[in-house]
């Protein structure tokens, strides 16, 4: 399982990283998008939609399950991969390349009370049990 020290992570298992612009790109990790198998559809969120942290946002649909997403933290949708919902499959091939959709802070302070790489791989072993 990849789980790259640079990004922050949610306990439903969305990753994060900030960009150079100050937007935030959320995607699924490789964790997630293994449990749910080979992925058929995806649906992000509109741009321009307001987001509350915590707030089912996006879904995913594999061979197996549909999962809802959920914002990481408060902000507003600034883009979505127009590409991953055409090819839901680049979530599988790259789940850290293949964001879903991109949001500005409302406050960008609310990034560090994410989960760093080891607390997230921490609670990922937690769940295993």
């Amino acid at each position: 399982m990849s789980i790259p020290a640079d990004l922050k992570y949610t306990k439903s298992h969305e990753w994060v990283r900030v960009e150079g612009d100050g937007t935030v790109s959320i995607g699924i990790t490789d964790h997630a998008q293994d449990l749910l198998g080979d992925m058929v559809f995806v649906e992000t969120p509109a741009v321009g939609r307001t987001l509350s942290k915590g707030e089912e946002c996006a879904v995913v649909e594999s061979v197996k399950a549909a999962s809802d997403v959920y914002a990481p933290i408060d902000g507003e949708v600034v883009a979505s991969n127009d590409e991953v919902e055409s090819s839901p499959e680049k979530i599988n091939q790259d789940p850290y390349g293949a964001w879903m959709f991109r949001i500005k802070p409302a406050n960008p302070a609310d990034i560090n009370a994410l989960l760093d790489a080891a607390s997230y791989e921490a609670h990922v072993a937690s769940e295993a049990h």
